[in-house]
């Protein structure tokens, strides 16, 4: 079996120790010893931790994607989990469709002020009424200068 040090195993994968450190304290992966204070892990953490970050990136929890994994660290994917998951994505790829449409629509309006366009008042309705937004995550806002132009 073939030993990594922390440090190349941050390096390897990408991964700062800390999150490392925070993987281990939430039981995602384990070292199999140490060298002085330094962890060490198989190098087979490398394909769990990409397995985190896949999981991660599909919006799984970090609970969740430690009860994809055996008490002996084998793969045991919840598919039914998984379905539920690509549901939620479908949804949030439709409210966000919605969102961009609106937007672009918003951009592109002629009438004379927003209120005043049909389009416009529906797509306000909706968002009083919270059809747009709970599922949809919150979008990292740009600063606009004077010119229009993000910053």
């Amino acid at each position: 079996m073939t030993v990594l040090d922390i440090a190349e195993v941050v390096r390897r994968s990408g991964v700062p120790a800390s999150t490392l450190r925070f993987y281990e304290e939430k039981g995602l992966i384990a070292p199999v010893g140490r060298q002085g204070l330094r962890r060490q892990f198989a190098e087979s953490v490398l394909e769990r931790l990409a397995l985190i970050a896949l999981g991660r990136a599909s919006g799984l929890a970090l609970d969740e994607i430690g009860g994809m994994f055996t008490p002996d660290g084998a793969l045991a994917i919840d598919r039914q989990l998984l379905l539920a998951k690509a549901d939620d994505l479908d949804r949030t790829i439709r409210q966000l469709g919605a969102l961009r449409d609106g937007l672009r629509h918003a951009a592109q309006c002629r009438a004379p002020s927003h209120l005043e366009c049909p389009t416009f008042r529906r797509i306000l309705h909706a968002a009083a009424q919270g059809a747009l937004g709970e599922t949809v995550p919150p979008l990292r806002r740009r600063r606009i200068n004077r010119t229009g132009t993000g910053r």
